[in-house]
């Protein structure tokens, strides 16, 4: 496994890596349950059933934090096949929650100050 190419997009964690295994080897370990638990034990799903599937190319997961203020995120890993008939795995990681946009212009919260 290589990884291919890391990087961050608005909110986003976005992770590439070339596999040796076949795209639909791939495609069987992240989206048939009893596969994704020997890889991804202790996940913490929203729900059991992916949010979106496009069939052998992309699966989509919610999770939520376990502990407070239990944060949402969308989990997406996108597969396509390598030149050397391996697969090219891209997985986004996605925080979707609300809470965690930035505050109104006019908040209305008192300023805080630091006294040096």
């Amino acid at each position: 496994m290589n990884k291919v190419n890391p990087r961050e997009q608005a909110g986003h964690l976005v992770f590439e890596y070339e596999l040796g295994a076949p795209p639909d080897m791939v495609w069987q370990a992240i989206s048939v349950p009893e596969l994704v638990d020997r890889w991804w034990p202790e996940r913490e799903l929203a729900g059991t059933e992916p949010v979106s599937t496009a069939p052998g190319q992309e699966i989509c997961y919610r999770m939520r934090d376990d502990e407070p203020p239990f944060l949402e995120s969308l989990v997406t890993f996108q597969i396509r096949p390598n030149a050397d008939g391996g697969t090219i795995l891209r997985i986004v990681h996605g925080l979707e929650d609300e809470r965690l946009g930035p505050p109104a212009a006019n908040s209305n919260q008192p300023w805080l100050m630091r006294a040096a």
